[in-house]
């Protein structure tokens, strides 16, 4: 059975009131207060986290901290519940591909368990959008892709390859589209220091290049990415190709 640990300061009526109508609709449902070992224990077998703030409530900073790592570790993703005065202070704290939908209060409680079915549907079916990083420095080429990309996949953007590291610094994502010529720190140089870090070593690396000699090809794979894209190729082109390398490495 799915599980949702509904997260809060207090467990207040209302959050009990939310809780009754997870349940009615076949979902397993608790309350966890913000305590960093509270929610670590019951983080097992949890499918989707729910934060309800009352008004001037926001996330303890250690809580905060603990769970976006969880949450970026376990592909995990939360809804947030709150006033409209403090939704964008507390959704500022937090990664975009960390937050699945944000809701005013007061809470709409038939379309929150409707949007909560649609996620447990699409997470069960494996139906979950994979994360991409598209790291380029020509923003119009950094636009284009994401536009391409956004309604298949979590896509994010940097413009450098310092910008990459400190990035994933504080993010996951399931694979990165590197330039491969970009001044200052190169793709093959940006590859290397993700090599050469174990939390970032294992992330596959698909460059992107605008030389289609051979020469230029042999040096590339050389550096065994997972592949490489010409930055030619079309939007079709570049779906079915992510979608076939993403089929291939469930």
């Amino acid at each position: 059975m799915n599980r949702i640990m509904v997260i809060g300061e207090k467990e207040t009526f209302l959050i009990r009131v939310l809780l009754k109508k997870i349940q009615d609709a076949g979902i397993e449902a608790i309350f966890t207060p913000q305590d960093v070992n509270l929610i670590n224990a019951k983080w097992e077998g949890t499918t989707l986290i729910a934060c309800y703030f009352d008004t001037g409530e926001l996330f303890h900073d250690d809580v905060r901290r603990f769970m976006i790592d969880k949450m970026l570790d376990d592909n995990k993703q939360m809804v947030i519940i709150g006033d409209k005065a403090d939704m964008n202070f507390i959704c500022d704290k937090i990664p975009k591909e960390c937050i699945y939908k944000t809701y005013e209060r007061p809470l709409d409680g038939d379309m929150f368990i409707k949007d909560v079915n649609e996620l447990l549907s699409k997470i069960e079916a494996g139906d979950f959008k994979k994360s991409i990083l598209v790291v380029d420095d020509d923003p119009t080429y950094l636009g284009v892709v994401r536009e391409w990309l956004k309604d298949s996949y979590k896509v994010s953007m940097v413009s450098s390859g310092l910008q990459a590291i400190k990035w994933l610094g504080k993010n996951k994502t399931d694979l990165i589209l590197l330039d491969y010529e970009m001044p200052i720190t190169s793709g093959p140089q940006v590859l290397e220091m993700l090599r050469g870090d174990l939390e970032t070593a294992n992330i596959p690396v698909i460059f992107l290049t605008g030389k289609s000699d051979k020469e230029s090809v042999v040096a590339v794979l050389a550096l065994k990415p997972e592949g490489y894209f010409l930055k030619s190729i079309g939007r079709e082109e570049l779906l079915k190709n992510l979608n076939d390398y993403f089929a291939m490495h469930k």
